[in-house]
């Protein structure tokens, strides 16, 4: 077997179909359509098998690492590229070799809001946070025809906020993003732009209470919705 191209450690693709649920593959494939192969790992056994990839990978030059990385991430299956983006994740010093265009190749062919967001909050999010690409790269995303680039470019500011991911907070950073993108009426996008704003909640309050009312009249029902309820409750959706 041979999935991946010359050299590819065949066992990574057959770890996952080993612990594949063939429920959750029929469930995930309506929950976010893709036309890479959907194997129906969940998460945890996804980030098992990076574990153990990563231990086998132990002493490996970050070159090597991130060799392998854009192997697995032209693997048309969707667990797979998720591994990748979880590899990077735990090997710093290969991200740290990512600059503009191996950003762009690796977000190449996202078509899933799944595949995005781990692409954002592992990858491009902490590259950009880390100056590994400027901003004007991020705000390009957001002109983009193609909505998963628009989308990466909004979740790309969640890691700059998040404390677990080493975000420390970037309030201009974030509010420039959302602003580029405050009226984007598509569905894939209006959620990021919630998702964003709810991340800045906890960095600074006053900023988010401004973008919605600097932004009132063209953000989307649920943005306004999703994040008042944030603000007012501390959840994104009010209890029943």
């Amino acid at each position: 077997m041979n999935e991946g191209g010359q050299g590819f450690p065949d066992w990574i693709v057959g770890a996952l179909r080993g612990v594949a649920d063939p429920r959750r593959r029929e469930a995930t494939s309506n929950y976010f359509p893709t036309a890479m192969e959907i194997l129906g790992v969940p998460v945890p056994g996804i980030r098992k098998t990076t574990r153990r990839l990563h231990g086998e990978l132990k002493g490996a030059p970050p070159t090597t690492v991130l060799e392998l990385a854009f192997l697995l991430n032209e693997v048309p299956i969707h667990e797979v590229r998720q591994l990748a983006y979880e590899l990077l994740s735990l090997r710093e010093d290969a991200r740290a070799l990512l600059g503009i265009r191996k950003v762009r190749s690796l977000g190449k062919g996202n078509d899933n809001w799944a595949s995005v967001d781990a692409f954002s909050v592992l990858v491009s999010g902490p590259v950009w946070r880390e100056g590994g690409i400027p901003d004007r790269e991020v705000a390009a995303w957001t002109s983009s025809r193609d909505r998963w680039w628009r989308r990466t470019a909004l979740v790309s500011t969640v890691p700059l906020n998040m404390p677990s991911r080493g975000g420390a907070g970037d309030v201009d950073r974030t509010v420039g993003i959302c602003d580029r993108l405050a009226g984007d009426s598509d569905p894939m996008v209006a959620k990021a732009l919630s998702w964003a704003l709810r991340s800045l909640i906890h960095v600074d309050r006053d900023a988010v209470e401004g973008f919605l009312g600097t932004h009132d009249s063209v953000i989307p029902a649920l943005v306004r919705r999703e994040v008042r309820n944030k603000l007012e409750t501390g959840r994104k959706l009010r209890r029943t």
